[in-house]
């Protein structure tokens, strides 16, 4: 679980950038004009929120979408700020599920080192996290960078220059042996629907993310904190190891709080 917290902020590392790449990874600034650009409005937003949620209008307590993030136009920011919610969004759905599959009893049957450390058999998932070695921790962790600098290289429109917020880019056939491999839809079944399906798709994707950030917050707080979120109190197992820390060692140790 707490991969899901530090996934997000790897993620962060080259999306959250007011730079993108061209093709052959060169860095480029992004246009301080968006006018020639298909770009996502307020009034986008405003409508997206009410497909989302017909009761809530769009909620911003924070003032995200009207600010100007590095200088950039309105436009962009928008961009920005959808892109990282989707991202977000799908972590937190696989942590959401990964969650409840540990809590199960559920887990890989296979070792899971190459000396045969099998895969910890615990019903607590934040255990199950700290007994994963700190050099497997590594390798997901590499493995979610490298994802996020093939979506910022390879796209064919970054996201805050009139791209879409939320697309992966293809696997390259000259890279990948076997042929081309898209990673959101690897049997094509989403690219043979109708534009109306996706657009129902992406606003279900949206609610369903929501839901799980909210989801596995909820779990976490509830471990650590027995009783801070009532409707969870007795289902969750207590957890007292740091939920905020992704490594069993810290990598900083000069600069690591006492």
């Amino acid at each position: 679980m707490k991969l899901s917290i530090l996934a997000a902020l790897i993620g962060s590392t080259a999306a959250f950038t007011p730079s993108s790449f061209n093709g052959v990874g060169v860095a480029s600034p992004i246009s301080q004009s968006s006018s020639s650009l298909k770009m996502e409005t307020m009034d986008d937003l405003e409508k997206l929120a009410l497909k989302l949620n017909p009761i809530v209008p769009r909620f911003d307590p924070l003032g995200l979408s009207t600010s100007n993030f590095w200088g950039t136009t309105q436009e962009e920011t928008i961009g920005f700020i959808r892109e990282a919610e989707i991202k977000h969004g799908r972590i937190a759905m696989f942590a959401f599920v990964g969650y409840l599959a540990t809590a199960n009893g559920v887990h890989f049957d296979w070792p899971m080192t190459m000396d045969g450390t099998p895969f910890p058999d615990t019903t607590n998932p934040p255990e199950a996290w700290d007994a994963i070695p700190d050099s497997g921790k590594l390798q997901i962790f590499g493995f979610v960078g490298f994802l996020e600098f093939w979506r910022e290289v390879n796209s064919e429109k970054h996201y805050m220059r009139g791209g879409k917020p939320g697309e992966f880019p293809d696997f390259r056939a000259d890279i990948i042996p076997g042929g081309a491999l898209n990673l959101y839809d690897p049997f094509g079944k989403s690219r043979k629907q109708t534009d109306e399906k996706k657009a129902n798709g992406l606003i279900k994707e949206l609610n369903n993310g929501r839901a799980a950030m909210l989801g596995i917050m909820a779990f976490l707080s509830e471990g650590k904190v027995p009783g801070s979120v009532p409707l969870l109190k007795g289902l969750i197992q207590p957890y007292d190891g740091e939920v905020m820390a992704p490594l069993a060692k810290s990598i900083l140790p000069h600069f690591s709080l006492p």
